[in-house]
């Protein structure tokens, strides 16, 4: 397993289909998952800092984790199968559960927990970025600097099952 951070989201031109975009913390290959709408929002809200006047789902389920004594321990992204990717949320007790990718993005930036992806996963879908491809890179961050999450409220297919 590897070790992921999450450089950000941003919306696809011209499907206008959301992604996350993760990169390897001891590597040059970065992650590229399309996600809905909701988990986009739910993303860039953590990365944000913006607390909602009400909890929002993920914020809930890291309020349920933490009130039943639990700890989230890391976030595994383990297999994509046609296009699809697949999670799961490790527990500090051992347990594991089954989970969209980006639900589990979005919880492991409420609680500090680790993104881990297998090796597996990062050789098929992972993309490597030349030196000279650095500046796109910096193109895409500066983006992300400047998009609010409510860019991401319109309707979308969500590609993960």
């Amino acid at each position: 397993m590897r070790e992921l951070d999450v450089v950000g989201v941003r919306v696809e031109m011209p499907t206008q289909q959301p992604l996350v975009l993760l990169r390897e913390v001891e590597g040059a290959r970065y992650l590229p998952i399309w996600i809905g709408a909701v988990e986009a929002t739910a993303i860039a809200f953590a990365q944000q800092g913006v607390v909602p006047p009400r909890p929002l789902t993920h914020d809930l389920l890291r309020d349920v984790v933490s009130a039943l004594g639990q700890e989230l321990h890391e976030v595994q992204i383990t297999d994509v199968k046609d296009g699809v990717f697949y999670a799961t949320l490790v527990f500090e007790s051992g347990v594991e559960v089954a989970a969209r990718p980006s639900d589990s993005i979005a919880l492991a930036l409420r609680t500090g927990s680790r993104i881990v992806c297998s090796d597996d996963v990062l050789t098929e879908s992972g993309v490597h970025v030349a030196d000279e491809d650095e500046d796109e890179v910096e193109k895409f961050r500066e983006f992300l600097d400047q998009i609010n999450p409510e860019d991401f409220e319109h309707e979308t297919r969500d590609e993960e099952a």
